[in-house]
């Protein structure tokens, strides 16, 4: 909920209040004279002295000035730049109360947007809490003011960078050196000319950065690129227009990133810019879990909506007779052909195909018959498929979220409209100390 401009003057003197419950976005909820207050930094049952930094017509915006009654579910942020720092929320509130509340949020949204509740609530997956971020988009900012160069997240409800010294939460062979690339930036001709570095940290943590450059970079800047990759033990990328111009410097034939999934005997390369999950021990646990509450076996021929780089697709093969996977983007379809290829499965197929179009449910392979469905949207929800999941009707449906509320809009869809019932849905802590949710769901017909 980002600020907007202040419709009164913001007093000075902070007030006490009782919080009440926590937002979606991690921040607590407490009322002044019958008016909303959103508190940065309170928990749920705390009392706390909270100082006024916006004014709006239903609401307003505090932080907390000091904790009066803290909540037994509070504790001490690991990171120094918490609070400052956008990156994370939630870093105030123990482990299990975070997931504890994201389950919550998404139970409610269920019950009060899609007017449904699961006849079963799945265990939350959870893994290793610190140090999970193995893809992230850095921005980067020269300021000599502040010292040279930023590199990190931006501020809390700012669009400035805030100043890190290091993250707890990315990949440690980039969070631990954030003062090296700060320091190492700094020392570029074209210092004021990259706008963000791109990570991405494989399973072998080979560890590879892009660098976004606006401006053709000077040799002296190749050659310090080439021998900060070498000094530093990381693959140095760049990107001088889109995604497509992104090539390696350093080495010039880096070796493949690659992420596993050994349940399932499947390798997956993928490139330094390409969409794959963050938290790899998630997605570890995720995948399983979907394939068994699908209920999968040889004889089911099963469709894989919005499949990327066949990250359920190709596990899905393993179990399945016959998997066909359907992308938007064309160049994802490529790759994702190409690690069935890799990994020697015969049984799937990949298309390439607008998932929000009308016709879409005119397409060859939508006319074909299957027995089971798996969606993993966008943030946007899967209401352009919604017709086509009317027409094939099958029996057993997988929906994973990483919106609580347009997965609460379409499971209206689906029991409301299309007649199944939504059997289980529990979360999945892909983000932690964020109050970014990611969920799973299973409808069933009848």
């Amino acid at each position: 909920m980002g600020r907007r401009a202040r419709s009164a003057p913001v007093p000075q003197a902070p007030v006490e209040v009782t919080v009440e419950s926590l937002t979606h976005e991690g921040r607590g909820v407490a009322r002044v004279e019958g008016k909303a207050l959103f508190v940065d930094g309170a928990l749920p049952g705390e009392r706390v002295s909270a100082r006024l930094v916006a004014r709006h017509r239903r609401y307003d915006e505090a932080t907390v000035d000091q904790v009066l009654e803290a909540s037994p579910d509070r504790v001490e942020p690991r990171c120094a730049h918490f609070g400052l720092c956008g990156g994370c929320s939630l870093q105030h509130m123990s482990d299990a109360a975070q997931v504890h509340a994201k389950q919550q949020a998404v139970l409610e949204v269920l019950e009060h947007v899609g007017k449904v509740v699961p006849a079963h609530i799945l265990d939350p997956l959870q893994a290793h809490a610190w140090g999970y971020r193995r893809k992230a988009r850095l921005g980067v900012k020269y300021v000599p003011k502040k010292g040279g160069a930023l590199v990190g997240f931006r501020e809390r409800y700012s669009h400035y960078l805030a100043t890190l010294e290091a993250c707890e939460v990315l990949h440690p062979s980039v969070g631990r050196r954030i003062m090296i690339l700060r320091d190492f930036l700094s020392t570029l001709d074209a210092r004021d000319r990259i706008p963000q570095v791109e990570v991405a940290v494989d399973d072998e943590d080979r560890t590879a950065l892009v660098f976004r450059n606006l401006d053709a970079l000077s040799d002296a800047d190749m050659e310090r690129l080439k021998t900060f990759a070498a000094a530093q033990d990381v693959q140095v990328w760049l990107q001088p227009k889109g995604p497509d111009t992104v090539h390696p410097l350093s080495p010039e034939q880096p070796e493949p990133l690659y992420y596993a999934h050994p349940d399932f005997d499947v390798r997956i390369p993928f490139g330094p810019l390409d969409f794959v999950q963050v938290n790899r021990d998630i997605n570890r646990a995720m995948v399983p879990r979907a394939i068994e509450l699908l209920e999968v076996g040889p004889e089911h021929r099963v469709l894989d909506l919005f499949c990327g780089l066949g990250n359920f697709s190709l596990p899905l093969a393993r179990r399945a007779g016959h998997v066909v996977g359907v992308e938007g983007e064309a160049v994802m379809v490529a790759r994702a052909r190409d690690n069935a290829e890799h990994n020697g499965i015969r049984n799937v197929e990949f298309h390439a195909a607008d998932l929000a179009a009308r016709d879409v449910i005119d397409a060859p392979w939508a006319r074909a018959g299957f027995d089971r469905i798996l969606l993993d949207p966008p943030r946007a929800g899967a209401a352009g498929v919604m017709k086509l999941l009317g027409r094939l009707n099958v029996p057993r449906i997988v929906y994973v979220s990483c919106n609580p509320a347009t997965l609460a809009r379409d499971a209206d869809t689906l029991v409301h409209s299309l007649g199944y019932r939504l059997e289980a849905a529990g979360v999945m802590d892909m983000f932690p100390h964020t109050a970014h949710v990611e969920s799973m769901a299973v409808f069933v017909k009848g």
